[in-house]
């Protein structure tokens, strides 16, 4: 979604799902944890906002974003979750490192959606500069972690329905 004109955190709360019965797994980057744990905040206040209990949300932490599919990976090996939010920031840097670090994480976390079948929300910022994650993690585009609960909830309701 393109942030231009346009706030992260505004949406039409009359058609998110009830998560009460729902259990949802998130997996946080420790790199740049002041943008990530922003992302964090954001996700999880929605969450419970929509009526997710506490103790229905897992949290854990791997150290970087090329981490977060394996992170995901393991959480929904147990079996435990309905969906899986990742949550991780990648900036920009002089070398191509940014690339393959965005593509390997994009494509794992979309790999793991689908081997189980379940929603993994990916919830990473790719930004040109640090300004850019921080106006996308609370800052004046809102905050990406509520985006990425919203669609988490939306997916679950939408597997539920189909089964």
């Amino acid at each position: 979604m393109a942030t231009v004109d346009n706030n992260l955190s505004v949406y039409d709360s009359k058609n998110i799902p009830d998560g009460a019965d729902f259990k949802i797994g998130i997996v946080v980057s420790e790199w740049n944890d002041d943008i990530t744990f922003n992302l964090l905040k954001g996700a999880k206040e929605t969450l419970l906002k929509h009526g997710v209990k506490e103790e229905a949300i897992s949290i854990e932490f791997v150290p970087g974003a090329f981490e977060l599919p394996l992170g995901a990976q393991f959480m929904l090996e147990s079996g435990n979750y309905d969906g899986i939010i990742t949550i991780g920031t990648v900036i920009q840097g002089e070398t191509k490192h940014f690339d393959y670090v965005c593509e390997g994480t994009a494509l794992g976390i979309k790999d793991v959606m689908l081997k189980y079948n379940t929603p993994v929300m990916f919830c990473v910022l790719t930004d040109n500069t640090r300004q850019q994650s921080i106006d996308r993690s609370g800052g004046i585009h809102g905050n990406k972690g509520v985006e990425a609960a919203v669609a988490c909830l939306k997916m679950i309701a939408l597997k539920k329905r189909r089964l």
